[in-house]
């Protein structure tokens, strides 16, 4: 047999006696002389000599001449791991790094705009419960949308949609004043935080299936993205409450429409095909099971999720409180509180890099635990804290173990989670880890802020538990992985 596009000798060419192997529609047909595929079959030539098969609709002729006609064929690979036909600077780190300045000035900076608007602890602690709450109602419905239309099509209409809000809430505080405006804000952050949720899963999932194809560098891709993340929280606190105290509300929610913009504008446009729809069009509440399911086969992942989930209500109380201690009870400005958060970002950003080559010398788990006892050892001494460089200090110690404790956790998350249920599980994960920030929020705004040192402590010993906890049990041998086991 001949094949048209000249193969060589060791290809389909030959004696009678050479067999060759096409996939037919995704079944295996061995060919041989006085035996062909049926003509005009989708398949693809397993051809050794060449570097990659060759896909194409066979023609035969009387001649058995073999004619290989190009053809497009859908990929079968699932949608969030289809990433972008770029590199990891243009296609992954540049859209991180933009979208991760917008939140983190959404993020710190409501708060703070709150807090000018009303002079109120309580006011701040629910504009901060309703900045995170969509996050959890949207997170199985985030997942969905990221395994069905791909992630960068949802990362940028929610980039987009984010800059249209941030842009109208401005031009209306300009035009308001008192509860109006308040009401503005309230639901801005109410949008912003259901936006951040979608954004985030999409940009996690593309540095997730970045990760597993980096084998064993994972931890390498994650401590990157941790660092862009902690070098836009360097930049959007300070950021944003600068802007507020020299420009206004206004002047702050412009500059975070533009970023949220350039968010949308850096995204790279992937080429997938046309739209799959699911299996029997699964509804968000199965994503919700197959999440569950998966993250209960991987006792590990299980543990560390629900140790971290811990340290993360200890941080969203800190970072909910800040604002009301550093201007309530040190006396200082909205300026300050930003300068905490950038100075703990910088400490944060000096740990993610400075982990890599210890996490190569020591392993993930001894880098784990010693990562748990510098977060946790401030969390006990923040309360004490009487003076402004002190608690800064305290902070950024803080901050620089949990960092290093997330880039553990999300090296081992990319390595476990199956491809095939990436979304689902990578939304369960988000939302347990997410789900203490509201009610940090909740947890200051029914407290007096006389009592917030004792509610910190407490805050601080559940830390210790959970992490210890999820540092023994988690870091077992990771061989036993369920039903999902590959």
């Amino acid at each position: 047999m001949v094949c048209e596009h000249g193969l060589p000798a060791s290809g389909l060419s030959g004696s009678r006696s050479r067999s060759f192997v096409v996939m037919v529609r995704n079944a295996a047909f061995l060919t041989h002389t006085g035996r062909s595929p049926p003509e005009n079959s989708f398949c693809q030539v397993l051809h050794p000599p060449m570097s990659r098969p060759l896909v194409g609709c066979l023609r035969f002729t009387e001649e058995k001449h073999v004619h290989l006609i190009p053809t497009k064929v859908r990929s079968t690979t699932p949608r969030h791991a289809r990433t972008v036909a770029h590199g990891r600077v243009r296609g992954v780190y540049l859209p991180r790094l933009t979208d991760a300045v917008a939140s983190s000035m959404a993020t710190y900076g409501i708060p703070l705009l709150v807090l000018g608007a009303t002079n109120s602890s309580s006011w701040t602690g629910i504009s901060f419960m309703l900045a995170w709450a969509p996050r959890l109602c949207t997170f199985a419905l985030a997942g969905t949308a990221v395994d069905r239309y791909g992630p960068a099509r949802v990362f940028r209409l929610a980039a987009a949609t984010r800059a249209a809000l941030t842009g109208c809430a401005a031009a209306a505080l300009a035009m308001t004043t008192g509860g109006t405006a308040l009401g503005f804000v309230m639901f801005l952050a109410v949008c912003t935080g259901c936006l951040t949720q979608f954004s985030f899963i999409a940009a996690e999932s593309v540095g997730v299936i970045t990760s597993k194809g980096a084998g064993d560098a994972a931890h390498r891709v994650q401590s990157v993205l941790l660092g862009i993340d902690q070098a836009a929280a360097l930049a959007g606190p300070a950021t944003g409450g600068l802007l507020l105290q020299w420009h206004g509300p206004s002047g702050m929610l412009v500059v975070l429409g533009g970023l949220s913009l350039l968010s949308a504008a850096a995204a790279p446009r992937s080429q997938q095909a046309p739209l799959r729809a699911h299996k029997g069009g699964a509804p968000a509440a199965s994503g919700w099971r197959t999440g569950w399911s998966t993250l209960r086969s991987l006792p590990s992942l299980a543990w560390l999720v629900a140790g971290l989930a811990l340290s993360n209500l200890a941080l969203g109380l800190l970072e909910t409180a800040t604002p009301v201690l550093v201007v309530k009870q040190l006396g200082r400005s909205s300026a300050s509180v930003g300068l905490v958060w950038s100075c703990a970002a910088a400490a944060s950003l000096c740990a993610v890099t400075l982990c890599r080559p210890v996490i190569d010398r020591w392993g993930l788990t001894t880098v784990g635990r010693w990562a748990a006892l510098v977060t946790g050892v401030p969390c006990f001494l923040i309360p004490l804290a009487d003076s402004y460089v002190a608690y800064l200090a305290l902070i950024a110690v803080f901050m620089a173990g949990d960092s290093v404790l997330s880039v553990v956790l999300r090296t081992i998350r990319s390595l476990l989670i199956p491809a095939e249920v990436f979304g689902s599980t990578l939304s369960v994960t988000v939302l347990l880890l997410l789900l203490p920030y509201p009610l940090a929020g909740i947890l200051l705004a029914v407290t007096d802020p006389a009592d917030l040192p004792a509610l910190i402590t407490i805050c601080a010993i559940l830390q210790s538990l959970g992490l210890a906890c999820a540092l023994t049990y988690g870091t077992r041998s990771r061989s036993r992985r369920g039903k999902h086991r590959r």
